[in-house]
């Protein structure tokens, strides 16, 4: 399955019709010296087993949840956008999962890299899933790095603790297999 790789080049990580996208990143690439590649994803606080990065979902309706309140549960963090197909594809499916595991305490927090601009797109596709979603407000995700590959996804266990990095994912597209054999064994 595609994903969308940031680090391909400026086609690949901006739509072309989202001229606040590429503003954005112009900019950011400019006080980086000039470089989209010179912005590291600094995601070095992420450690399997140690505790997860706090971020806190702001989501559509006005709510902030946040990470450290979630202790007990597993929680998935998932970044997407309604411009990457693949998230499109991905997200009816950790839905359904999510919908299926909730009772076992899991619970799922999207995060939707889409500017303000896209909130009636992203309130549609927000509709048919059974978590919360908002938007993330720039590319940084706090501990997790620069947001350069979509979709991208986390997992925390009960205790708080990083179980599974989306960063060293070869294909980070989620697959309900393996949901299976990361977040199931935490759910037991």
């Amino acid at each position: 399955m595609a994903r969308h790789d940031f680090r391909s080049g400026p086609k690949a990580a901006i739509h072309p019709t989202d001229p606040m996208r590429r503003r954005l990143l112009l900019g950011a690439a400019l006080a980086a010296g000039g470089c989209l590649e010179s912005l590291p994803a600094r995601a070095d606080e992420l450690q399997l087993g140690r505790p997860a990065p706090p971020l806190v979902l702001k989501t559509l309706d006005g709510r902030d949840i946040a990470t450290s309140d979630l202790k007990g549960k597993v929680v998935i963090l998932t970044f997407w956008a309604t411009w990457c197909e693949p998230c499109r594809e991905e997200l009816p499916m950790l839905s359904e999962y999510a919908q299926r595991h909730a009772n076992q305490g899991l619970q799922v927090l999207a995060f939707s890299l889409d500017g303000p601009e896209a909130i009636p797109k992203v309130r549609s596709v927000a509709a048919s899933l059974h978590f919360p979603v908002g938007l993330l407000g720039s590319a940084w995700a706090g501990g997790y790095g620069r947001m350069w590959r979509l979709p991208v996804s986390f997992v925390i266990d009960r205790d708080g603790r990083l179980a599974h990095d989306g960063w060293d994912d070869e294909d980070p597209v989620l697959t309900e297999a393996r949901l299976h054999g990361i977040v199931d064994p935490l759910l037991r």
